[in-house]
């Protein structure tokens, strides 16, 4: 089954308010509390654009697969790349976890990953 999940996202990008970073983004009132408690049907593509843009994510980082007991797929299909782990990414907390000694070698193996285009 597909369905969005917005919490990694957002916990990824370090974003502890969802609600009120999306309204502070223009979102209305409503579409802010959909998104925060997941409770999103469909999203249009106007929508899903915004997001994008704001999170700087594509749509399939909105996205989570999980299949179904009589869904068969092979292990080269396209699907399996949103199927996500129990694990949340939560950076933030990890970061302010390291040593500050450590910090700067932490960076600089993210800018050297960037550099080489494996990030």
């Amino acid at each position: 089954m597909l369905i969005y999940n917005f919490e990694r996202i957002f916990k990824a990008r370090g974003i502890a308010r969802p609600f009120t970073y999306l309204k502070n983004a223009g979102f209305s009132d409503n579409f802010a509390t959909r998104v925060k408690k997941n409770k999103v049907a469909r999203l249009n593509l106007r929508e899903i654009e915004r997001l994008c843009v704001l999170l700087r994510c594509t749509p399939n980082d909105f996205y989570e697969w999980t299949p179904d007991k009589n869904t068969q797929v092979d292990a080269e299909h396209p699907l399996n790349k949103i199927k996500r782990s129990d694990k949340v990414i939560d950076l933030t907390r990890m970061l302010n976890s390291i040593p500050l000694e450590q910090l700067d070698e932490v960076e600089q193996l993210i800018k050297e990953k960037i550099e080489k285009g494996e990030a």
